[in-house]
């Protein structure tokens, strides 16, 4: 049994024409990308294709896949990977608890005569419970964003093949589910380790860098507009030359945020050394790396505009 489903509520869906009206509509949701991801982003949704974003953690992968979802006006699916993870868990499971009361309700009723009918009924989708892949699949045209796809196992990299070769799930009691157009699909990696090449062959690849020191503060003094233009500047300086550093964690650009917050939180208009050296658990994570930046030079990291 095919159950392809639609928003039929939701408008018309209208994509941004090429990668440039793209990439002014993602920095109207306050994500500034590059040239080359919004290149990559409007070809994965021109060509209906998976897209593949690896880089350290920090630089804005999952941030697009968001970004993506408010721009399209789709709503977003979020799979968290994580080692161990199994395709039930991502795909659906049987509300047992539910079940239980429809049993026991049945047999309140005095309605178990039939013992096969009965069966049938404990397996109506209303006691299925949709997990990300399935809900994707359903609530088409959506946005389908596969986190961290690196800590998942090699069996969950393979289910993921055949699913993103048809966009179709097969449920024994049920039948098929078929996405009635394919959602857009954002993987992300850390690269914690290799994802095999049949995976990526699948998807559009693009390679996330921290963002240059320019386009940093732009970030910074868009989505914190109360932060001064000075503390802006100075904290995406200081960012830079700590990631420059052999640390456990370097901080993203959701650091650098958190940082330049905390700083105007505390009323600096600047980023002094006390005040840097004072706030560091804003943007680093580990104690050894606090250790190490600490050790340094105060001056060579805070300040300057």
């Amino acid at each position: 049994m095919s159950q392809p489903t639609t928003a039929s509520s939701r408008p018309a869906e209208t994509l941004p024409a090429d990668p440039d009206a793209l990439a002014a509509a993602l920095q109207a949701t306050g994500y500034l990308p590059d040239e080359g991801l919004a290149t990559a982003a409007h070809l994965a949704l021109a060509m209906g294709r998976p897209l593949f974003l690896e880089g350290e953690a920090g630089v804005g992968k999952t941030a697009l896949a968001h970004a993506l979802a408010e721009v399209t006006g789709r709503p977003m699916y979020r799979l968290q990977c994580y080692e161990g993870l199994e395709a039930s868990q991502a795909l659906y499971d049987w509300d047992f608890g539910r079940q239980l009361l429809h049993l026991r309700a049945a047999e309140a009723a005095g309605s178990t005569g039939d013992v096969q009918q009965l069966e049938a009924g404990l397996y109506d989708r209303r006691f299925l419970l949709a997990r990300p892949l399935l809900q994707a699949l359903e609530d088409a045209p959506s946005v389908l964003l596969i986190d961290e796809i690196d800590r998942a196992d090699d069996e969950f990299e393979a289910f993921l093949l055949e699913l993103l070769s048809d966009f179709t799930i097969s449920i024994p009691e049920l039948g098929t589910v078929r996405a009635s157009s394919p959602p857009l699909v954002v993987l992300t990696s850390n690269r914690t380790r290799e994802v095999h090449d049949a995976l990526k062959r699948r998807c559009l690849y693009h390679w996330l860098e921290h963002p240059d020191f320019e386009r940093e503060v732009a970030i910074l003094r868009q989505r914190l507009p109360e932060v001064t233009e000075t503390l802006a500047r100075q904290v995406a300086r200081a960012t830079a030359k700590l990631r420059s550093l052999d640390l456990l964690k370097p901080p993203g650009i959701a650091e650098a945020m958190d940082w330049a917050t905390a700083l105007h939180t505390l009323g600096a208009r600047e980023l002094d050394p006390e005040t840097g050296a004072r706030t560091l658990g804003a943007v680093l994570k580990y104690r050894e790396d606090t250790d190490r930046v600490r050790a340094l030079t105060r001056g060579a990291l805070f300040g300057g505009s």
